[in-house]
């Protein structure tokens, strides 16, 4: 061994021990179906799936690999109607992660059918797995990232048998790596076709030589052997512009002709699509090698030229191509490459609005149902019920479920071109539709409707209206033939009397009553008003015939002109005054308003410059909702505040606005966040809160950091307590009475010591007469937290809180969220999944991370109590008062069984 090889090996080895050093950070790496922890021959840990998915059955495989046998673990998903999800944490700090997968069925079921199925990261359909193709498939992706958590889904097809998936990995991949050469290409997924070590004939090179654990393959499969050479690098090289950062292993072998002027590799590519190459060279002989590169016959580069003791990469993207040749043709010397990669770049579609999935899960929860629905209503499939434009819901069919009523949920759906509610239970009248003005086809037929209410006029867009066989009474609104679009009218099977609309008489508009009373054009009494079924009259055609007296014709037109011009003055004089009013009575109401702002009893009243100030400019932002933005502020005398700054300026937003600065201008307790001040000036809705340093509850649960540093038992007990001790405040020691309408684990927040404070109050309902026992008000709320009963009732009670209280003690209990939309349709929702385990004292489902240290009494008196709170009869479930004391019990105990074992050790 000469010296130059005496170093190289000296290299490969420090390179070694750096990786091996360093560890796999940020490496997860699932075995699916596995129930231990073990590391492999490469010294990486291994994981059971479970805590990331929880549906699925598991089952150990045994098959022949080559000449070895192999027993793997696997995840199946049997007669599934939906996905099964995987939820991956992701640090948010790392741009891209390398997602990889690994399939197997071998016949395990001995039904000899290999499943088809699809593999989705978050609203992509990232690849179509056929395991009778091949068995094993490894599919792997890199994945922009954009969230904290990444979906990875497998979607059933109709008769592809049950998905299974035996391995799940990521990476995190160098920061800024695979985007130079492809920002014409945005929003895509990279979909890896092939990863070639040039001139490499062992097996595949990976972790630890690769420190992001990328697998290379060895290139004999694509170029003749006898054509080209492979040579060993001895130098050492500065690679610091590729971002990629090839592994040195990789580079030390490359692929040179020796003998011919050109070089090529064919590499067939799985269907039509957009691709993006990356190639690699690294200076392997004692010359500067130059060399045209042709991709598919057009040469993208001329006269390339590898420098000495450097690696150079080239970046290509391709459009619509179904097979790839990477061709090199000499100029000087030999062509040569070291490695490539290519990768289909698949289309990442566009998620649905966050007000539309909201609405979505609301109506969701208020069926009571499963229907199956999870992350996003379009992508990569449309739910059941749903189509869908784009990322745009245009259609919803809820027929057959027991709905009842259409809540106000249903006006938030605004892109709905349909909507089927046939035989839903709806009774009463027709409401909470107004908003919808992209709706051309409505059916509320077969449910017990009993007046047309008011809004329908606003569906301006409405070309079909099935109303049939109902309980409509009375007369048919002018306001519908004013629809200029309707063509149908369906009201057969009702009670309706009386004549129809002359507005109605279009021959554009085809109208069905037989079987109301007695419906007609006609102005007259129908002379059988007990008919079952009248016939309606045909609309009537009225013609106007020519005059012969022209000079009555000319005097007509002189008096309409005159009459003309009498009334655009007229309207003139009336719209001047009518501006003017409006213009005192805005004057008048602002002063009002900015009088009344300042006697709200705020500490301060701040302007917007102030607010400016104190904010940076709204420099950093600490929270986002569906109000707007939260910014970090810090007030003259140094104090730290979260600015609140509402981008809604419908009135909704303004009453919310105007709400809570009444309501925390009268409030003061230790555990409710308090008002520092406000700003309220024209198009300026700014809150100014007291800053919590610990965020909120749900981000202890649920945020990137939980599993590192997971709230014990006897903290979560302590921030129930504060929370209902702010509860208790509301309910019972404020005058009035205060109903918070939205109590959730996001709306609970923590000082520096953890703390808790009750926040937002834009939602609040005040008691205002003694003796009420309860509010009558739209439903307002969040998914998961709303209490059943004042959904369908619309009577908001104390005991609203109260179970959206006991929603966040099943979510401390059991660490998981109200609703998912992953494992078996019983898990979805948390209060339905949770409830018989806890009643029967079943403390498995417990979250894992306080397993083993909680004290089991202290355990099942908070279960007890959270039970009751959730009970769906609001009767049955306990004042907020002794759901607190109950509490304070609970966490007395916990914390001398934790003092006890601090004295044991």
């Amino acid at each position: 061994m000469d010296l130059r090889d005496s170093w190289t090996v000296f290299f490969l080895f420090c390179s070694f021990l750096v990786v091996a050093f360093c560890g796999q950070n940020g490496f997860l790496s699932l075995s699916c179906g596995g129930t231990t922890s073990f590391s492999d021959s490469s010294n990486i840990s291994w994981f059971s799936d479970t805590p990331y998915i929880t549906n699925g059955k598991t089952v150990t495989i045994n098959y022949r690999d080559g000449s070895l046998s192999s027993n793997v673990s696997a995840r199946f998903f049997p007669h599934s109607r939906g996905r099964a999800c995987y939820r991956i944490p992701v640090n948010n700090a790392t741009s891209l992660i390398l997602v990889r997968a690994k399939f197997v069925y071998k016949n395990y079921d001995r039904l000899e059918k290999p499943p088809i199925f699809y593999v989705s990261l978050g609203t992509a359909i990232a690849a179509k797995i056929n395991l009778a193709k091949n068995d094993p498939w490894i599919e792997e992706f890199l994945w922009e990232v954009n969230k904290d958590t990444l979906a990875f889904c497998l979607n059933p097809t109709p008769s592809g048998s049950s998905p299974v998936i035996s391995l799940l990995e990521t990476r995190p991949l160098p920061k800024g790596s695979y985007t130079k050469g492809k920002e014409d290409f945005t929003n895509k997924l990279l979909r890896m076709s092939y990863r070639i070590d040039c001139g490499h004939i062992n097996e595949s090179i990976r972790y630890p030589m690769d420190p992001y654990d990328r697998i290379w393959n060895g290139d004999r499969s694509f170029v003749p052997f006898h054509a080209t050479k492979g040579f060993k690098i001895h130098n050492s090289f500065n690679q610091s512009n590729i971002v990629e950062k090839p592994p040195s292993a990789v580079l030390q072998t490359g692929r040179v002709l020796a003998r011919q002027n050109t070089m090529a590799y064919n590499l067939p590519l799985e269907g039509l699509g957009d691709y993006y190459i990356i190639l690699y060279f690294a200076s392997i002989l004692p010359v500067f090698s130059s060399f045209d590169v042709f991709i598919n016959g057009d040469n993208v580069k001329t006269n390339y030229t590898i420098k000495r003791s450097e690696i150079s990469a080239l970046y290509i993207t391709r459009k619509r191509i179904n097979n790839l040749n990477i061709t090199l043709r000499s100029v000087n010397f030999y062509p040569q490459i070291n490695a490539f990669e290519v990768y289909n770049m698949v289309d990442i579609p566009p998620e649905a609005s966050s007000t539309t999935v909201s609405a979505m899960q609301v109506i969701q929860q208020s069926t009571g149902l499963d229907l199956g629905w999870q992350d996003d209503p379009c992508s990569p499939f449309p739910w059941d019920h749903i189509d869908c434009e784009g990322n745009l819901v245009t259609s919803l069919a809820l027929s057959d479920i027991n709905l009842r009523s259409i809540s106000p949920t249903f006006g938030d759906l605004l892109d709905l071109k349909t909507l089927d509610l046939h035989n839903t239970s709806l009774a009463g009248e027709i409401q909470n539709l107004g908003s919808l003005q992209s709706l051309a086809k409505l059916n509320l037929s077969f449910n017990q409707l009993t007046s047309f209410g008011v809004e329908l006029e606003n569906l301006i867009r409405l070309q079909i209206l099935d109303l049939q066989s109902n309980s409509l009474q009375g007369l048919v609104p002018n306001s519908l033939g004013e629809i200029e679009n309707l063509h149908l009218l369906n009201l057969e099977n009702n009670k309706l009397q009386g004549p129809l609309p002359q507005s109605l008489n279009k021959d554009t508009i085809e109208i069905r009553t037989s079987g109301n009373l007695c419906l007609t054009f006609s102005t007259t009494v129908c002379d059988d008003a007990s008919s079952d079924t009248p016939s309606i009259e045909a609309p009537q055609l009225i013609t106007v015939p020519g005059r012969k007296n022209h000079g009555q014709n000319h005097l007509a037109i002189i008096l309409s002109t005159i009459g003309g011009a009498a009334l655009t003055i007229f309207l003139i004089c009336l719209s001047v005054f009518i501006y003017k009013a409006k213009r005192r009575y805005e004057a008048l109401h602002k002063t009002r308003e900015e009088t009344d702002a300042r006697n709200w009893g705020a500490e301060k009243v701040f302007t917007y410059k102030e607010i400016k100030v104190a904010t940076s400019s709204f420099k950093e932002i600490i929270g986002r909702g569906s109000f707007g933005s939260v910014y970090l502020g810090r007030l003259p005398n140094g104090k730290s505040v979260a600015v609140k700054v509402r981008f809604d300026k419908s009135q909704l937003g303004v009453d919310s606005f105007i709400n809570e600065i009444h309501l925390l201008s009268k409030i003061r307790h230790q555990n409710l966040v308090s008002l520092e001040g406000f700003c309220h000036e024209s198009k300026h809705q700014i809150l100014v809160y007291e800053y919590l340093p610990g965020g909120s509850l749900a981000d202890h649960l649920y945020g990137a950091n939980s599993y590192k540093t997971p709230l014990s038992w006897m903290r979560r007990l302590k921030i129930a307590v504060d929370a209902a001790k702010g509860l208790d405040y509301l309910h019972n020691g404020s005058e009035p009475r205060i109903i918070h309408r939205d109590i959730k684990c996001s709306n609970i927040l923590l000082d520096i010591d953890l703390n808790a404070k009750v926040c937002d109050f834009g939602l609040s309902k005040q008691v205002t007469k003694a003796d009420a026992t309860h509010v009558t008000t739209v439903v307002k709320g969040t998914a998961g937290y709303l209490d059943p009963e004042y959904y369908s009732t619309q009577q908001l009670t104390e005991k609203s809180d109260v179970y959206s209280f006991g929603v966040v003690l099943l979510e401390l209990i059991c660490g998981r969220e109200p609703l998912i939309h992953s494992g078996t349709p019983d898990s979805f929702n948390l209060v339905l999944w949770a409830k018989p385990y806890l009643q029967a004292g079943a403390f498995e489902i417990v979250d894992e991370r306080i397993q083993g240290t909680f004290d089991l009494e202290s355990m099942k008196k908070a279960a007890s109590i959270a039970v009751n709170s959730v009970e769906r009869d609001a009767s049955q479930r306990p004042p907020i008062a002794e759901v607190l004391a109950e509490l304070k019990e609970a966490y007395g105990i916990q914390l001398r069984f934790s003092e006890s074992c601090e004295n044991e050790n």
